[in-house]
């Protein structure tokens, strides 16, 4: 009974470690990327709302990728401290066994291994690909923040806009390159023409409309022949415009099922996702990334427990003992590299998923060796 309430505040102290350093890496991180996100106001005139649920469901891929290094922090930090308060040596006093203390750890990291596939297979996908069909889905709040004076410009898709100055809501000099036909309604010949050009002294925005004065509407035909009609008032409908927004799912947001019936060559795939063989290395990365970097969490908890054979009477073996965590950490940045290599051929590929399964089984033979031979001495 007493060694089952040690291992259960063992647990939760380096569960509620891993939480408040997962939570503080996610929301400075969360943070820098919500401030690049500011673009989808500033530059492609989305929604404040539509800003912060994209923001909100990127979260979740901020997690996932914090997962094995706010582990490794968590249980460095815990096994450092419960020494420190010789918390470890009165367990050792008492008799309990080390290697079960490592177990402990062991069948924590595989708990942390499984949220983090929870996270890289299932959640991150879907909440990733639910922030995409948020920017499809979603119209253009104000045309007027993407409209600068002095400034081509073009993050209207297929439409160029100029405007020489703006005072009082009303603009001067505007100059509109329409390529998509957006405006096709205000020509005669909409079948023929291939692109229309509006120039305006002066005109305002107002429920969705622009209305413009004094201005000429040339049109280009497919013969090339050009059309000029000249107009005191005009109104152009705002409703058909899009930002150029990526409103296509990239790889990260795409299901893993889809992404695997891609390396099989499966046809129903092949129609969800355009999947050519010059992208099959990307997606083989992307599945590698999700399923194989789990795997490492175990190992970095192995290489971690040798804090527990360090002794604080043996300053060589205190001096050596902060050596483990960074062995961890260049793993998981050995992982981190690696899995970019793992789509190059089956050889990187196998290689990525062997390693961890290959270290695992080692470092706990070679953890248990040392073990006994401390308690030899």
């Amino acid at each position: 009974m007493l060694k089952n309430k040690i291992y259960r505040y063992f647990t939760a102290e380096i569960f509620k470690s891993f939480l408040t350093i997962l939570f503080a890496f996610t929301t400075i991180a969360w943070t820098i990327r919500a401030v690049n996100f500011l673009d989808l106001i500033v530059e492609d005139g989305h929604s404040v709302i539509t800003y912060l649920s994209f923001s909100f469901f990127n979260i979740t891929n901020i997690i996932t990728k914090f997962i094995p290094l706010a582990f490794l922090l968590s249980l460095v930090l815990s096994l450092i401290k419960f020494e420190r308060q010789n918390e470890l040596i009165i367990l050792w006093t008492t008799g309990l066994n080390k290697i079960k203390l490592v177990n402990l750890l062991l069948y924590v990291s595989v708990a942390v291994l499984i949220l983090q596939l929870l996270f890289a297979t299932f959640i991150t996908p879907s909440a990733l690909n639910k922030s995409r069909k948020i920017i499809k889905t979603s119209g253009l709040e104000s045309i007027s923040s993407v409209v600068k004076t002095n400034d081509f410009s073009d993050s209207l898709k297929g439409v160029t806009f100029y405007v020489d100055s703006i005072q009082n809501n009303m603009m001067k000099n505007i100059f509109i390159r329409d390529e998509s036909q957006v405006f096709k309604s205000i020509i005669s010949e909409q079948e023929n023409s291939r692109n229309t050009t509006i120039i305006s002294e002066n005109g305002y925005f107002k429920d969705g409309k622009l209305i413009m004065f004094n201005g000429l509407i040339q049109t280009q035909k497919l013969d090339g022949e050009i059309n000029n009609i000249n107009f005191e008032k005009t109104t152009l409908l705002l409703d058909r415009l899009s930002s150029r927004s990526i409103i296509l799912p990239k790889l990260q947001e795409t299901s893993t099922v889809t992404l695997i019936n891609c390396v099989l060559k499966n046809n129903n795939s092949e129609k969800l996702l355009n999947c050519p063989k010059d992208v099959k290395k990307d997606v083989v990365e992307t599945i590698s990334r999700r399923l194989g970097m789990p795997l490492y969490i175990p190992v970095i908890a192995l290489i971690s427990s040798f804090l527990l054979i360090a002794n604080r009477q043996n300053k060589k073996k205190s001096s050596k003992s902060y050596l483990y965590f960074f062995i961890s950490f260049l793993i998981l940045v050995w992982a981190e590299i690696f899995v970019r290599y793992s789509g190059f051929s089956f050889l990187s590929f196998m290689t990525f998923f062997v390693t961890p399964i290959f270290l695992l089984p080692i470092t706990y033979i070679f953890l248990l060796r040392l073990m006994k031979r401390e308690k030899i001495k």
